[in-house]
């Protein structure tokens, strides 16, 4: 078989087909020609007994369906894969396929699973819904601090930072990607003595408070690390989803812990940035939430991340989307985020989103409870119709920050 025997321009997919749409931009070959070797080689490959010895097998070939300007979408025959296997499924459409020579470069846009596929995931176990109940709160974005500095703080202070947080009203209070249980802050101490000031600001301040305690490690440590957070009290957990793959993120959600899991995105630029090559965001957003976490980090338009807003929306829609009954996503912003963005990224997200802000909270003049009371007002005077200049007449914490933060 040859790369132009991959294309049928006027194949309609079945429904239990995957699919997926690529940019594409060939070396030396005809665009055509290109993505008939992205099917290829990402199904039953080129082999000429195929279509003579083994005829049988042309009805697992890969097909090619459309193609304008440089985006091909590909019909994958759903017998290719392994049920509940995504690594089986990632090594077969966005594996090989991006080291061939005839491509200049390589984008896999988007991908979406047949229903027969999604159905052997378990998918979100809270979502949008879980999580509002689990805060009690119904109707504005939730406020989020992550503790600064990211790194160095014994467990002591760190957990006077999170106890100050809450008390000046963040409803979440989440570790940095990189904190473990190093040293100067071992996670079993950790998990003990901030969850004891959670149920304390819990008990001062009459809200519902949540702890996303980094369990990030090898497989079964990362287990064994969820459970110890699940018998302390604890009710979520936080997971570098990339770096330490989609497996051990599998394996974590089939205990099916009674944990929120919040999926943090560190290394995704790697994949992602380059507008030409690589994995879109909403392909990683997409199979994070069929494989089962309840809230991810989708960028911010704002602040320092690079995404567009259209990147951005779009990594919220696939958070969203309606894909076979599985619960919505908690879209998370975060980076570089402090009270005077509140207006633009209201605008972007709506009310289900998470404000996820480290310096723009720790760094307030007057302090870490201070700027967590700052945000909190913040988004009360957007959901209420107030700018946040004339808000801050009578809310000294937010004038404060918007007059060190401005925009």
């Amino acid at each position: 078989m040859e790369y132009l025997d991959f294309v049928n321009l006027n194949y309609v997919p079945s429904p239990s087909d995957l699919l997926c749409t690529f940019f594409v931009e060939p070396k030396g070959i005809s665009l055509k020609e290109a993505a008939g070797g992205i099917a290829a080689e990402s199904s039953i490959g080129t082999w000429t007994e195929l279509t003579t010895e083994k005829p049988y097998m042309r009805g697992l070939a890969a097909t090619v369906f459309d193609i304008k300007n440089n985006f091909v979408k590909i019909a994958y025959p759903v017998f290719l894969f392994e049920k509940g296997n995504m690594p089986n499924i990632l090594s077969s459409v966005a594996g090989n396929v991006f080291g061939l020579k005839a491509l200049e470069n390589l984008r896999l846009v988007d991908i979406v699973m047949p229903d027969v596929l999604l159905e052997s995931f378990k998918g979100p176990k809270f979502g949008i819904k879980g999580i509002r109940e689990l805060l009690n709160v119904s109707d504005r974005p939730l406020v989020g601090t992550i503790i600064k500095p990211k790194l160095g703080l014994r467990t002591i202070d760190h957990s006077k930072v999170a106890y100050d947080a809450w008390m000046g009203g963040c409803d979440v209070v989440k570790d940095d990607e990189n904190l473990s249980s190093q040293n100067f802050n071992p996670f079993e101490d950790r998990i003990i003595k901030t969850l004891e000031v959670k149920d304390k600001a819990e008990e001062n301040t009459g809200e519902n408070k949540v702890y996303m305690a980094n369990i990030t490690a090898e497989t079964n440590k990362m287990i064994g690390r969820a459970e110890f957070v699940q018998e302390n009290g604890g009710k979520y957990v936080m997971v570098d989803i990339l770096t330490c793959g989609f497996s051990a993120l599998q394996t974590l959600r089939d205990q099916n812990f009674n944990l929120v899991i919040h999926a943090h995105r560190a290394g995704h630029a790697a994949f992602t940035k380059k507008p030409k090559h690589g994995l879109a965001m909403r392909t990683i957003a997409k199979v994070s939430r069929i494989i089962g976490v309840d809230q991810l980090h989708v960028g911010t338009v704002v602040g320092k991340m690079s995404e567009t807003k259209d990147e951005v929306l779009d990594n919220i829609a696939a958070l969203k989307t309606d894909m076979a009954g599985f619960r919505k996503v908690m879209p998370v912003a975060s980076g570089g985020l402090h009270p005077s963005l509140i207006p633009a990224l209201i605008d972007t997200f709506g009310r289900d989103f998470i404000i996820q802000a480290g310096g723009g909270i720790h760094g307030h003049p007057s302090g870490t409870t201070a700027g967590a009371t700052a945000m909190r007002q913040a988004v009360d005077a957007i959901l209420n119709g107030v700018s946040l200049r004339e808000y801050s007449k009578t809310h000294d914490e937010l004038k404060k920050a918007i007059d060190l933060w401005k925009t």
